[in-house]
């Protein structure tokens, strides 16, 4: 798992409630046992038309301007539907460190902190603010400080969020359930030698 202390990416937004798992990353593309290889079929059913290969201009976010976005805005209740990891992983694989919303289906944010996805929690009304900025504003990028809890918009202004001190622990030193393990690894030593193990 990566470390992930700060970010500064371009934001792309997807406007759409009650993005599920199904929508961000297809279940026909769940053949796969590799984590990676699965950004190419992100948001699938909506970046392409019906022939699978030609990208849907009314699509938001493929216009150009968000080619190289590594923060996603969403709308409430990102990541619901089933608890399919690949989802995070599709993201991650597609380049996205960081999902911005108003709230997200439980099991997919904690998918997201094994994933070192960063998972912002902010109010609707802040959320609607960064979709017109995003949308006014051609490259708009946004700077995350995870120790300090904040982001940095263009203009200077620091806008606060808190996560969980725990996860966001996780997130800082690259830890994921086996590295947290691992950080016992002398204690578990001293146990299986104790035993004869």
């Amino acid at each position: 798992m990566n470390k992930t202390t700060q970010l500064t990416g371009i934001v792309a937004p997807l406007d759409a409630l009650n993005v599920d798992t199904d929508q961000i990353i297809p279940k026909q593309f769940l053949k796969r046992i590799e984590r990676t290889g699965y950004g190419r079929y992100l948001f699938f059913d909506w970046r392409f038309k019906d022939d699978g290969k030609t990208p849907d201009p009314d699509f938001e976010m493929n216009a150009a301007r968000y080619r190289d976005a590594s923060i996603l805005l969403a709308k409430e209740n990102f990541g619901c539907g089933s608890s399919r990891e690949h989802a995070p992983w599709a993201l991650d694989d597609y380049g996205f460190r960081a999902v911005l919303a108003p709230s997200f289906a439980d099991i997919f944010f904690n998918n997201c902190i094994n994933n070192s996805i960063v998972p912002v929690v902010l109010p609707e009304a802040t959320i609607e603010r960064l979709f017109a900025e995003v949308r006014a504003t051609e490259g708009y990028r946004l700077d995350i400080d995870l120790p300090a809890q904040t982001l940095t918009t263009p203009s200077g202004e620091k806008i606060e969020f808190t996560l969980d001190s725990f996860l966001r622990e996780r997130l800082i030193n690259g830890w994921d359930q086996i590295g947290l393990t691992l950080r016992h690894e002398d204690k578990i030593t001293a146990y299986e030698q104790a035993r004869g193990v």
